[in-house]
């Protein structure tokens, strides 16, 4: 069996709806496990972070534990708590978001510069958000791990400006992390914001990615990386909130990836499956 580790911040999610709010777990890699599993539930994912003692991070754990994601990687901290954040959505389906997240657990992840919890997977998948929450020191140490280590690195940057101390340290950890990553999973508007870059000039780069992987373009489609494809991507009928549109591409991507389907499988099942998302409110759609 596939082994694959999920790492980043698993938080509390407010989904906004006029006065009213709907409580729920979210974060944009638990967004993608959550998703890979339900896509390819032959494939085990594990999910890596730090909780505190709180009911909330009761919550979270329970949660994670229905969804099938492994929860013997997350590591509890006495004392601590979960993020949050509030998604409120325009009348066309754009979010924004308000976080309360600076001293969330999640940023204790690997204070000890111990990798040994991600020894014997496959794969670990982690994002901008993961780099940008831990202290530079550690950020340095993951990537001269994950550079010499036995597996493949999945990456997303995902750049949050906010979670950075500055543009120049996130796109210092952002090439780097490119650079090491076996499958690449970039979303097309950050990396225009993060690096300054056209459209054309972003594709440009990605082009010469070493990897696999998928340029995501939004509702225009992705552009493969790694092998030519050509094919056409319908756009979602009702789009009601792009959140996870991202994160459910990427987990429909892996899992035809991971289970042996084709780059053309692949692309179409990750744009299938972001379409569908963004057509309910919130990260987590029904099952």
């Amino acid at each position: 069996m596939t082994r694959v580790a999920c790492i980043g911040e698993a938080m509390i999610e407010l989904s906004m709806a006029g006065t009213t709010a709907d409580v729920g777990v979210a974060g944009d890699t638990l967004n993608t496990a959550i998703y890979l599993r339900r896509a390819a539930p032959d494939v085990q994912v594990d999910y890596v972070t730090c909780l505190g003692d709180d009911p909330f991070s009761d919550r979270i754990r329970t949660f994670v534990a229905k969804e099938g994601i492994g929860t013997g990687t997350i590591r509890q901290i006495e004392g601590a708590s979960p993020g949050l954040y509030a998604i409120t959505t325009s009348p066309e389906g754009e979010r924004s978001f308000t976080y309360w997240r600076s001293t969330a657990a999640a940023r204790q992840l690997f204070a000890d510069h111990d990798f040994d919890v991600l020894n014997g997977y496959d794969a670990v998948y982690l994002s901008g958000i993961s780099m940008a929450i831990l202290p530079q020191h550690v950020r340095l140490a993951l990537i001269g791990w994950l550079q010499n280590a036995d597996l493949k690195v999945i990456y997303d940057s995902n750049y949050r400006p906010r979670l950075w101390e500055s543009a120049q340290v996130a796109q210092e950890v952002t090439k780097a992390m490119w650079a090491c990553a076996d499958i690449a999973l970039p979303s097309i508007d950050d990396e225009m914001h993060l690096f300054d870059e056209t459209a054309d000039e972003v594709t440009a780069r990605f082009a010469q990615h070493a990897g696999t992987g998928a340029l995501k373009r939004g509702e225009t489609g992705p552009l493969s990386l790694g092998a030519p494809v050509t094919q056409s991507y319908p756009a979602a009928s009702n789009v009601v909130d792009t959140t996870a549109a991202g994160d459910s591409f990427n987990a429909g991507y892996l899992a035809a990836i991971l289970t042996g389907q084709s780059q053309t499988e692949a692309l179409a099942q990750g744009h299938a499956l972001a379409a569908r998302v963004v057509q309910h409110r919130g990260a987590i759609i029904p099952r």
